[in-house]
Formats: structure tokens, sequence, C-alpha cells
């Protein structure tokens, strides 16, 4: 059974889904919906995510479960995405290298765009190639805020 906390963070309330003891979903929302008293992983969660916006966390250690969303492709970009590291950015061109081939930037960036746990899986991460912010989902506020948090400032 899914359950939903909402957490209000530096970037704005955040959705937090679970399922079977792992995170599968974590989303921007304008407003607080529908919340339930919460479990073992989703507190786990805000905890980890209450510590990497006070800068105490780079690594997240919470249990995070994508294998049944998205297109296997998908999930490959997802997965290159959580390799990244704290602080450190790549381009949509150099992920697409990671997932198959230069022709595959558009696929990385729809790719990224329909992530399901945001900030977890980094996608705030992936920026153009001549250092732009590129798009975010979230917005480019959002996706800028991250980033500083992280220690980096884009153009």
């Amino acid at each position: 059974m899914e359950e939903t906390i909402y957490y209000d963070s530096p970037v704005g309330w955040l959705e937090i889904r679970s399922a079977d003891g792992e995170i599968t979903g974590l989303d921007y929302k304008d407003a607080p919906g529908e919340q339930g008293s919460g479990n073992d992983v989703l507190n786990r969660c805000r905890e980890e995510l209450r510590e990497y916006f006070d800068g105490e966390r780079t690594v997240f250690t919470v249990p995070v479960n994508l294998s049944f969303k998205g297109t296997k492709f998908q999930q490959k970009v997802w997965n290159e995405l959580r390799k990244l590291p704290y602080g450190q950015t790549i381009s949509y061109k150099a992920l697409a290298l990671r997932c198959g081939g230069v022709n595959y930037s558009r696929a990385v960036a729809n790719a990224n765009g329909k992530n399901p746990v945001s900030i977890i899986v980094p996608c705030h991460r992936v920026i153009s190639s001549d250092g732009t912010l590129g798009g975010y989902t979230g917005g480019l506020d959002k996706k800028s805020t991250l980033l500083t948090i992280e220690g980096l400032q884009l153009i």
C-alpha cells in the first residue's frame, strides 16, 4: 500500500511517497495534500532531505524503488543519475554518451524530466553543454537553489 507525506522544504512543498518500505516518488507540489501518518521509510526520507537542505548530507541512503516506473532506457538514465556525485554536474550530451550515444541527448532530457524521485535521483545536476542550467521540471529557480546548496554557481 502506497503512503504519502509532505515536507515543506527550501524549494517548496515536496510530496514523498513510499510502498513496501521503499521511496517510490518525490515530487514538487504547490501545497500539501491529504497526508498519511507516515512510516519509517517516509520519516527517514524526510530527515535525510532536511539534512541535505541543511548541508549535512551529501548522499541519500533511504531505499528507492524505480523498477516499476518508466521504460528500460529511462531506468538506465535514472540509474546513471544516481551515480553523479554531490556538487558535480554533467551535461545532457555526456549523460547521453553514458546511456547509449551522442544522439540520445533528447531522450536523456525526456527521461530526466520524467524522473519520479527528484532530488534523491539528482536530475538537477544535469546541465546544458554551454554551462547554463538547461531545463528542469520543477522550475529553474528550484534547480538553481539545489545546485547552490551543493556549492555550485552556474550561468
